[in-house]
């Protein structure tokens, strides 16, 4: 880089998106949402779990025990666990066992 040139990035790797199978962060440090919307749901009411920092295969095993502590239906989609119905309360409690911080979002 020549002297005295102004790079607002330093290259194409400042743009991509930190890989969570390279630096996972403790669970203990990850802060998950927990909220219930209908949005985009044809009205039917699900519990959206957000923010979750973890290789595909552990977040589909947290998936499968969070669906059999509810005791619900569920997927897993672009890193968004969602369950179905109003399960808040059932995955701020599963959630907590498995050592995330999780949080209450939206109303």
């Amino acid at each position: 880089m020549p002297k005295g040139s102004w790079q607002e990035f330093s290259g194409p790797e400042s743009l991509q998106r930190p890989d969570a199978t390279t630096d996972p962060q403790p669970r203990a440090r990850q802060t998950v949402r927990v909220q219930r919307t209908r949005a985009g749901k044809g009205g039917k009411m699900v519990t959206v779990i957000s923010g979750l920092v973890a290789p595909d295969g552990e977040a589909r095993q947290l998936l499968k025990r969070l669906k059999a502590s509810a005791g619900t239906g569920g997927t897993l989609r672009d890193g968004v666990i969602e369950l179905q119905g109003d399960q808040v309360d059932a995955a701020l409690a599963a959630l907590e066992r498995e050592g995330y911080r999780p949080k209450r979002a939206g109303g």
